[in-house]
């Protein structure tokens, strides 16, 4: 018999580093889940991604038993990674604050494809530039014809 879902949560939380102050602790305490069991369990399931900003998708029941999806880092963290920047221009149409190539948004669409409304690789990468625009990065050089 299946569990009855009580709500899901959605949080961003640094890999590794969850721990019971906010915003992780009044978010779950109100919904009467166990803090410490989920700090506990997300901070072992993301030691690889440690720093990282990493989307979770928190499914609580009515027994106050939960589980959780761990999802890729935003496209917007992940350009600025590629940056090598703490954060995007105040002004993006005037001034730009990194260049990245066109290697580097191939790499961020595919790992980020499933998250992504879309079919194709091409149209990935479109909506990871168009990202980057909005942001002040650049992307050096024209769409390659080759995908």
């Amino acid at each position: 018999m299946a569990k009855e879902i009580a709500g899901q949560l959605k949080l961003q939380i640094k890999g590794g580093a969850a721990n019971p102050s906010p915003p992780v602790g009044p978010a779950l305490g109100s919904k009467g889940i166990n803090i410490m069991e989920f700090c506990k369990q997300f901070n072992a399931r993301t030691q690889d991604k440690a720093g990282k900003v990493v989307p979770v998708v928190i499914t609580y029941y009515a027994d106050k038993s939960f589980d959780f999806i761990i999802k890729n880092p935003p496209v917007a963290i992940q350009l600025l990674e590629a940056g090598k920047q703490k954060s995007g221009s105040a002004e993006p149409n005037r001034n730009k604050v990194a260049e990245i190539t066109w290697e580097q948004v191939k790499a961020i669409a595919e790992d980020k494809m499933k998250d992504l409304n879309c079919f194709t690789l091409e149209s990935a990468m479109k909506m990871v530039a168009g990202t980057a625009r909005s942001m002040g990065i650049t992307v050096q050089g024209t769409f390659p014809a080759n995908i």
